[in-house]
């Protein structure tokens, strides 16, 4: 049995690009080196910045947890992702109320209610290079310490104060 519907003919990049030429994609691509494939971090000690903080259950298992996702941000590395799950069972809660509790989460109900600021929990962390059975490589957060509370970046479109703010309205219109 054949689909009899026709084709929807296939678009353009005109059609995609909100009406800009293709000629500055074409100039980008031409000047653009491709991304190397993805691979995990070397081993080593590296300063990153807490990005989020979430629960979560496995896919496999249903295990719960907290994953802690951290941003490299200084060094060869900075804007990379590693990751450090907390797992919320009877053998792992040691170790998670430990890590957990480093965030200031030190109780159940905070893992609901709190967010924990990204970007501005700065940590020192340790990571191992680990292979798993199939001989995948991946990062694993050995250990962690916050080593600072950093401001927030200024947000360059806030509303500034303004030195003299205008005088109010008068109630009585032009006099």
């Amino acid at each position: 049995m054949t689909d009899s519907t026709p084709a929807q003919p296939r678009r353009k990049l005109t059609d995609i690009l909100n009406g800009d030429g293709a000629d500055g994609l074409r100039k980008q691509w031409a000047e653009t080196q491709a991304a190397t494939e993805f691979a995990p971090l070397p081993a080593g000690t590296y300063t990153a910045h807490v990005h989020i903080v979430e629960l979560f259950k496995t896919q496999t298992k249903g295990t719960p947890g907290v994953k802690v996702q951290f941003r490299v941000c200084d060094g060869e590395h900075v804007g990379r992702m590693v990751f450090h799950d907390c797992w919320l069972t009877a053998p792992a809660l040691p170790q998670s109320k430990r890590d957990l509790a480093k965030l200031g989460l030190a109780t159940v109900d905070q893992l609901e209610t709190t967010v924990v600021p990204s970007g501005r929990i700065r940590c020192k962390l340790r990571v191992a290079l680990r292979t798993d059975d199939s001989g995948e490589s991946f990062n694993r957060v050995r250990s962690f310490e916050v080593i600072g509370i950093d401001e927030p970046q200024a947000d360059p479109f806030a509303p500034t104060e303004l030195d003299d703010p205008p005088p109010p309205p008068s109630e009585g219109g032009a006099a």
